[in-house]
């Protein structure tokens, strides 16, 4: 089927005196096509637009996501039940347009002057020390409000290492009234080996 415009420029094409393959060439299509719009008048195909079967269950949807998170799967289930003889992904086009889009969560944190510092450890390179190869760390601690940061490189991971981090940082940037730590759990006492 071709535009309305495209059969215009064909019968314009004729009361110019063109023939098919002219106009095919000047339009960019087959010679086939041509020829055939060439005798036939243009009739758009009229769209008819047909009930869905879903249009009868489409409130009893609505009130169920908003009851419940269902996912289309469930809610084509629960339409069986209810006599829908249509397919699932008729259900599936429905509940996606209607269903909100997820927005990704964040949390916006909000501190005061001293009240919080982050904690973590890193891990850069090795190094060589003496004649062995060794893990570089490093502890960060940084102040939340002011995003002051402190780091000192240690050569190991240890209870003892991590809690002489801390008080060289609290001598450096001051005591905050508390201390977030982000992942410590696991790295901070290495199991032996």
């Amino acid at each position: 089927m071709i535009d309305y415009a495209t059969w215009c420029a064909i019968r314009d094409g004729m009361a110019k005196h063109l023939n098919a393959p002219q106009l095919a060439a000047h339009l960019g299509l087959d010679v086939r096509t041509v020829r055939h719009w060439m005798n036939h008048p243009y009739a758009p195909r009229a769209s008819v637009k047909r009930p869905s079967k879903l249009d009868p269950f489409k409130g009893r949807i609505v009130g169920w996501l908003d009851a419940h998170p269902l996912s289309s799967q469930q809610v084509f289930q629960r339409l069986q039940d209810a006599g829908y003889e249509g397919s699932i992904s008729i259900v599936k086009d429905y509940v996606s347009t209607i269903r909100p889009r997820h927005r990704e969560a964040f949390l916006t944190l909000a501190f005061s002057p001293g009240d919080v510092a982050q904690v973590d450890w890193g891990e850069y390179k090795t190094i060589t020390v003496g004649s062995t190869r060794r893990r570089l760390s490093f502890f960060v601690m940084v102040l939340a409000w002011s995003r002051q940061m402190y780091v000192e490189f240690t050569l190991s991971q240890t209870m003892e290492q991590f809690l002489s981090a801390h008080i060289n940082a609290f001598n450096a940037l001051g005591v905050p009234k508390r201390i977030m730590v982000d992942n410590l759990a696991a790295r901070s006492a290495p199991r032996a080996r």
